[in-house]
């Protein structure tokens, strides 16, 4: 009922988790304050999803939708949570929310300690994923793409990285650089399906004989592997070809005047530990040719954010419990702090995708829930104010506050647009792009 008193909810973040996060918690009868960084709610489902797959996310919008007009749930978007944003974590703690639900993915970037990583044509590959998605700022900035691009990782993200070289730019060749072998690839065969017209079939053969003895000395068939790839027909070729480049591990992008030139890799043999293969350096090195160079090899979180971290992952309460793994650590006291948990990437940083990240939010929110049924309610006109007093906080600090109306309106006027150019999808380039739609 209207009137019935609730427990008062703040979610930071609106991708995936944080929106089936805020589902969950409306289900339970909780108020819900839905606070995003971005504009437009979504997050890896709106800017990480391949730009091309329409149907995909489409479907996940309209799930999105059912959301976000649950009259349970206020929508806030552009609004910053960090340790110098519009809001930093004591804010709201201060703001006597019955609990916080951090959901903000791994916004970070995942250094490997390569020289050369931070030059000029060496990218992260959550960040060129963002451009060409059209994620602002990232947007905004240019990644130019040479003829020849290296991608360290073989995961789906590596397969959406190669579609994008492969399809969307002026490419020549893509080599795929993997720590160990063909048998641990990460990726999932339905993805790769994507770049199959531009992997190189008499390529992959000669990488495979390359490494064949490595492969037999760790106990590994290599002849599976040809066998697969001749009952697969070979597709129409691109201009760019895929490659393999396998038990390779990066030590070096090169660069002459500025300009990068290649990746210095060691060669790895393989060893079995227990149930695990791992890669071993040789202390061999040899040099793949590359004017662009990408790192697909996940994520860490957002140090700024203002919760406790370390080793790329927010710190959250150990032992057997599992609650504790939701719930976020206070470092000094040694136990959890009240109220206060993550899901999502921003719990396990870069672990599966949209089903992944609903799942473990659900299970969060059902501990979430625990911790609420020990708590007292408050009426719902004491919730509806302090959610009144919360917009009227950040609009006093200038912040440009979105709510799910202006989504929608936005939403419109892009589709308009999409139809004029008779393309099936249109996105504004900058904030102030859609702001500026926003408003007229």
């Amino acid at each position: 009922m209207a009137d019935d008193p609730v427990h008062l909810v703040a979610v930071i973040g609106a991708g995936p988790a944080g929106l089936f996060a805020a589902r969950a918690l409306a289900a339970t009868g909780a108020r819900v304050l839905l606070l995003n960084r971005d504009i437009k709610p979504g997050g890896l489902a709106e800017y990480g999803i391949f730009l091309n797959k329409y149907k995909m996310k489409g479907g996940l919008r309209r799930q999105f939708h059912k959301i976000l007009t649950d009259p349970l749930i206020t929508y806030l978007g552009h609004v910053t949570i960090s340790n110098k944003g519009d809001l930093t974590v004591p804010d709201l703690e201060a703001l006597g929310f019955d609990a916080l639900v951090y959901a903000i993915g791994a916004q970070g970037t995942k250094y490997l300690g390569v020289e050369g990583e931070r030059l000029p044509g060496v990218y992260h590959a959550k960040d060129l994923v963002y451009h060409y998605n059209r994620l602002p700022p990232f947007s905004e900035r240019p990644f130019p793409i040479g003829r020849r691009v290296a991608i360290v990782g073989v995961g789906n993200v590596m397969v959406d990285i190669a579609n994008y070289c492969a399809h969307f730019t002026d490419c020549d060749e893509i080599i795929a650089i993997a720590r160990r072998g063909p048998f641990e690839k990460a990726y999932d065969d339905r993805e790769f399906e994507d770049v199959e017209d531009a992997f190189d079939h008499a390529l992959y053969r000669e990488e495979i004989e390359r490494i064949r003895p490595r492969l037999v000395a760790a106990g590994q068939n290599p002849d599976e592997l040809l066998a697969a790839l001749a009952a697969k027909p070979e597709g129409s070729r691109t201009r760019a070809r895929l490659r393999f480049r396998f038990l390779a591990s990066p030590r070096r992008v090169l660069a002459e005047g500025g300009r990068v030139t290649g990746l210095e890799v060691e060669e790895n043999r393989l060893e079995r530990k227990g149930d695990r293969i791992v890669a071993i350096g040789t202390g061999e090195t040899s040099v793949i040719p590359a004017d662009t160079v990408v790192f697909a090899v996940g994520d860490r979180v957002d140090e700024d954010a203002g919760l406790p971290y370390k080793d790329g992952l927010y710190l959250t309460v150990p032992g057997e419990d599992p609650a504790a793994a939701y719930q976020v650590l206070d470092p000094a006291a040694g136990k959890a702090q009240p109220g206060v948990f993550v899901v999502g990437w921003a719990r396990r940083a870069s672990d599966g995708v949209v089903g992944r990240a609903r799942l473990d939010a659900e299970t969060g929110i059902k501990h979430v829930a625990g911790y609420l049924a020990a708590r007292p309610k408050r009426p719902r006109a004491e919730a509806e104010q302090a959610v009144e007093s919360l917009r009227q906080t950040l609009a006093e600090r200038g912040a440009a506050l979105v709510d799910y109306a202006a989504v929608q309106r936005l939403e419109a006027e892009e589709k308009a647009r999409a139809a004029a150019d008779k393309v099936e999808e249109f996105k504004f380039r900058s904030d102030r792009e859609m702001l500026d739609a926003i408003r007229r």
